[in-house]
C-alpha cells in the first residue's frame, strides 16, 4: 500500500520504535537497580566491623554496644531492614549518617554533586581531544601520526590512576609548589577550577583517552571503507567536506557509547583519584563510610551510584539511536 495512510505510519514508525527502546531499556535498568539495590544491602550487612562499636569506641561495654545496636535497629531480620531501607529510600528518608551526625540524603546528594563536577571537567578535557586524535589516526592510517597516537593511548590506558596522581602530586604538588595537594571542589572562576582539579582530572584523562580514541579510530576507519564514502570522494568531493558530511557523523554513534560508559565509571569509579587528592565526592565518601562501618550513607551511596551509571548508559543508549541517520531518513519519509 503507498496511499497518504501508509506514508502517515511510515512517519510514525521511527519514533514508535525508539519509544519501545526507550521503555525496554528503562525496564532493564529498573530490574537491574533492583538486583543491585538487594545485592548491596546484603553485601554492606557482611562488612566486617560493628557500627555500635565504631560508635562508642574500643572501651566501651559490650552491653552498651549491644544496646546502641538495637536502638539503630541493626539487629533485626535481613529482609525487615532491606524493605525499610527500600521504603525510605524511595520516599527520601535516607536515615542518618551515624558516623558524621547528620541525614545521609544531604551528604551523599552534596558528594555526588562534587563527583559530577569532577566527571565533567574531565569529559571536557579528553573527549575532544580523543575525538580528534582517533579521527586523525583514521585519516593518516598506517602512518607515523597514526602509530604514534595509538602506542600513546595504549600507554596511557596502562598507567593506573594511583601511579599518575602520585608523579603528578609529587611533582606539582609537593616540589614546585603549583597545584593544592588537596583538591577542593572549586568556583565558577576559570582560574580556581584548573588550580583545585587540574591534578585529579588530568589521570582521569590518561585512562579515558585510550579508549575513546581507539574506538573513534576503528569507527572512522570503517566508515571510511564503506561504498558511499568512497562513492563521494569518487564524484570529486573534497575529503574535508566528505569528512564532516559522511564520515564523523556516522563514525562517533559508538563513540556515543563508549563515552557514556565511561562517563558512568567516573562517577562510580572515582576512589582512588578522589582519596589520593582528598576531593570530597561520593567515591571517597563511600570508602570512608565503609570503614567506619556507616551501613546507611554507604549503601544510599552506592545504590545513588548505580543508578547514577544506569541513567547515563540510558541517556547514551538513547542519543546513540536518535543521532542515527537511518532513523532520521526514516523519519523524513
Amino acid at each position: 500500500m503507498t496511499g497518504p495512510a501508509a506514508r502517515i505510519r511510515e512517519r510514525k514508525r521511527p519514533s514508535q520504535n525508539l519509544g519501545r527502546f526507550v521503555l525496554r531499556r528503562l525496564l532493564a535498568a529498573l530490574l537491574t537497580l533492583f538486583g543491585l539495590s538487594v545485592a548491596v544491602f546484603a553485601l554492606v550487612q557482611l562488612l566486617p566491623g560493628n557500627l555500635g562499636r565504631s560508635i562508642l569506641g574500643q572501651y566501651a561495654t559490650d552491653q552498651q554496644v549491644a544496646a546502641l545496636n538495637a536502638s539503630l535497629g541493626v539487629d533485626r531480620p535481613f529482609v525487615t531492614r532491606y524493605f525499610d531501607w527500600l521504603s525510605g529510600f524511595l520516599t527520601g528518608n535516607w536515615g542518618m549518617s551515624q558516623r558524621l551526625g547528620v541525614p545521609a540524603r544531604e551528604i551523599v546528594l552534596e558528594r555526588l554533586a562534587h563527583s559530577i563536577v569532577l566527571a565533567v571537567a574531565a569529559l571536557v578535557v579528553v573527549v575532544p581531544v580523543a575525538i580528534a586524535a582517533g579521527a586523525f589516526a583514521a585519516l593518516r592510517r598506517g602512518r607515523f601520526a597514526d602509530r604514534t597516537i595509538s602506542i600513546l593511548g595504549v600507554s596511557l590506558m596502562a598507567i593506573p590512576e594511583f601511579v599518575s596522581g602520585v608523579l603528578l602530586l609529587v611533582i606539582f604538588g609537593v616540589y614546585l609548589k603549583w597545584f593544592p595537594v588537596q583538591s577542593a571542589v572549586p568556583s565558577w572562576n576559570p582560574v580556581d577550577i584548573v588550580h583545585q582539579l587540574a591534578l585529579p582530572v588530568i589521570p582521569l584523562c590518561f585512562i579515558l583517552f585510550g579508549y575513546i580514541a581507539r574506538m573513534m579510530r576503528a569507527t572512522t576507519i570503517d566508515v571510511l571503507d564503506q561504498n558511499y564514502t568512497r562513492t563521494a570522494t569518487l564524484k570529486g568531493m573534497p575529503m574535508r567536506q566528505v569528512f564532516f558530511r559522511h564520515v564523523l557523523r556516522n563514525a562517533i554513534l559508538p563513540a556515543i557509547t563508549v563515552i557514556a560508559g565511561q562517563a558512568g565509571y567516573l562517577v562510580g569509579g572515582l576512589v582512588i583519584v578522589e582519596t589520593l587528592f582528598s576531593y570530597p565526592g561520593i567515591g571517597n565518601f563511600a570508602y570512608e563510610s565503609a570503614k567506619f562501618h556507616d551501613v546507611q550513607p554507604l549503601t544510599d551511596s552506592v545504590v545513588l551510584i548505580g543508578a547514577t551509571v544506569l541513567v547515563i548508559n540510558l541517556i547514551g543508549d538513547v542519543l546513540a539511536v536518535w543521532v542515527n541517520p537511518r532513523i532520521r531518513r526514516g523519519g523524513n519519509r
